[in-house]
């Protein structure tokens, strides 16, 4: 007996030991994994980083400093050559029409992808599931397949190279992302504020504008980011579908202003188009960076 009380006395010092062991294998490599991830993260924003200062200080400096000194401060900064890409490259025309066309097509979406959204994610109707994968699957079709079509239907509306053209085929194409993101944060919103909304007296359209759209803001502020920087970053739709050079957006005016010198580029002003076309991304990511922590959230049909 006594024996075997010293065997399971022994054993039960052992198992603390092990314990400890196990709880620093697991902090050490908690550690390793934390030290990779941070190097990983530090390289990539260097790699990201760089390339944007080096944009940044070769829009002020002239061609020639910048073939024989790529890498130096300028010895004059020559904040002219804004004012060259703005007016002579007519930066600041392609500006308007970006501004224009990007801020009309993201209200329409987010108001329709939000709309959309709340009646999937909240009612039940025959057809609701249909209706859910037919959206869903749009976010599988490839934009340059449908270029062909969207040409002729447009040309037979009169839209064709006309900014409500180019508004309407930018919300259609990003009206099934902002539906399949936002679909549920309306699915998780909880039904007792609704109900109590209408027992107040509210309808269902101030319950959806003024109670369940305003619970929902991270997720529309999320969503909000991300169709910004598509629609603003957006190439093949307008060069296919807005031909007119009056009415061009920032990416086709920035791929003639590359293309159109040629032999005799002013690479000053080029870098200072590069760095007009990128500030207004960089300042609305700034501003609701937070709101992307915590929002992306998969759609998943319940």
């Amino acid at each position: 007996m006594s024996a075997i009380a010293a065997d399971r006395k022994s054993a039960s010092d052992r198992k603390p030991t092990s314990d400890r062991k196990l709880t620093r294998a697991v902090v050490s490599s908690d550690r390793r994994f934390a030290a990779i991830s941070h190097a990983l993260l530090i390289l990539w924003s260097v790699i990201v980083i760089v390339p944007m200062l080096w944009v940044l200080v070769s829009s002020f400096k002239s061609t020639g400093e910048i073939l024989s000194s790529p890498f130096a401060l300028p010895d004059h900064w020559r904040v002219e050559n804004y004012a060259h890409a703005w007016t002579d490259a007519s930066i600041g025309k392609y500006f308007l029409n970006s501004v224009i066309v990007v801020v009309c097509a993201l209200f329409l979406v987010m108001l329709l992808g939000a709309m959309c959204a709340y009646i999937l994610a909240r009612f039940e109707f025959p057809g609701r599931r249909l209706i859910y994968y037919v959206m869903l699957a749009g976010l599988t079709f490839p934009v340059f397949l449908a270029i062909v079509p969207l040409f002729f239907q447009l040309q037979n509306f009169g839209l064709l190279n006309t900014r409500p053209g180019l508004i309407l085929t930018y919300v259609a194409f990003a009206l099934p992302f902002t539906m399949f993101f936002l679909y549920s944060f309306f699915r998780s919103l909880p039904h007792d504020v609704y109900e109590a909304a209408l027992i107040d007296g509210a309808g269902d359209w101030r319950a959806f504008f003024q109670v369940m759209l305003p619970m929902a803001r991270p997720g529309m502020a999320a969503v909000a980011i991300f169709n910004f920087l598509g629609l603003w970053n957006q190439f093949l739709l307008p060069v296919a579908l807005n031909t007119d050079q009056d009415k061009w957006v920032l990416t086709q005016g920035m791929a003639a202003y590359a293309s159109s010198q040629v032999y005799d580029i002013d690479y000053g002003a080029l870098f200072a188009a590069i760095v007009i076309t990128v500030v207004p991304v960089l300042i609305v990511y700034c501003i609701f960076q937070r709101r992307i922590a915590g929002s992306v959230s998969q759609g998943t049909f319940r």
